[in-house]
């Protein structure tokens, strides 16, 4: 897990799935501080583009190959990563482990109907965790949440507030539990089912992008950063 390839001056972790998940589960039983940053090349780009939030996710613990187009970028400067890491599926994977350990649970963010149905599925599905707090992402008063986030003491917090919110968010925060902290952008709206998440097939063939910009074509301008990503990634490999 020591080993990271760098794109964009972001050290992104260059491991499987599997390891990943291993490491997390010797993290959470060892009560150790963890902040994972899943970045894909919209947050890669913002993040060049803003150097304090850059320096703010470069002091995670793990910054992960959320999007095909990260791994892209570690071929095209021949450091190859080994596997597209997604927020979503590190989020299942918590779960699943917190279902079989009877793990403490903290959600922050979405829309409070897509918050309390995502509640409803979790508990249904993992009826073994326990969900200590969960607070919609439209609020005034961290101070509040913040002091309920230290009384609850969860083993995993999960923000679902989008860059480069959910970030600051944890970053201003994450003493104040030895959980795992990891910001999920728009996770809480694949399980509460208001997004449906791309077929296998588009998951397998590495276009989960494409399903998302078919289904929700005003997304198209989130995808022009792409293009520009991979000019940064060129331009900077090239210097």
């Amino acid at each position: 897990m020591s080993k990271t390839v760098t794109i964009l001056n972001l050290p992104f972790i260059n491991t499987t799935n599997q390891q990943f998940l291993l490491a997390l589960t010797q993290r959470i039983q060892q009560k150790q501080n963890t902040f994972i940053v899943t970045a894909n090349p919209e947050i890669a780009v913002y993040a060049y583009d803003h150097p304090q939030f850059r320096q703010l996710i470069a002091a995670a613990d793990y910054i992960t190959p959320d999007g095909i187009g990260i791994i892209k970028a570690s071929q095209i400067i021949k450091q190859p990563l080994k596997e597209r890491i997604t927020g979503f599926d590190t989020l299942v994977s918590l779960l699943e482990l917190a279902n079989q350990h009877q793990l403490k649970i903290y959600l922050l963010g979405a829309q409070k109907a897509v918050l309390q149905k995502t509640v409803v599925n979790i508990q249904k599905k993992y009826p073994h965790l326990e969900i200590v707090g969960a607070h919609d992402g439209y609020f005034t008063d961290e101070k509040a949440i913040s002091a309920e986030i230290k009384a609850a003491q969860p083993d995993i917090v999960a923000v679902a507030l989008g860059y480069p919110k959910q970030e600051q968010f944890i970053a201003r925060n994450r003493q104040l539990a030895p959980a795992v902290w990891i910001g999920v952008g728009g996770s809480f709206d694949v399980l509460s089912g208001s997004v449906k998440r791309a077929p296998q097939l588009f998951q397998k063939l590495n276009l989960e992008w494409l399903y998302r910009f078919l289904s929700h074509p005003s997304r198209l301008s989130r995808f022009k950063n792409l293009p520009r990503f991979i000019y940064l990634v060129k331009h900077n490999y090239n210097k």
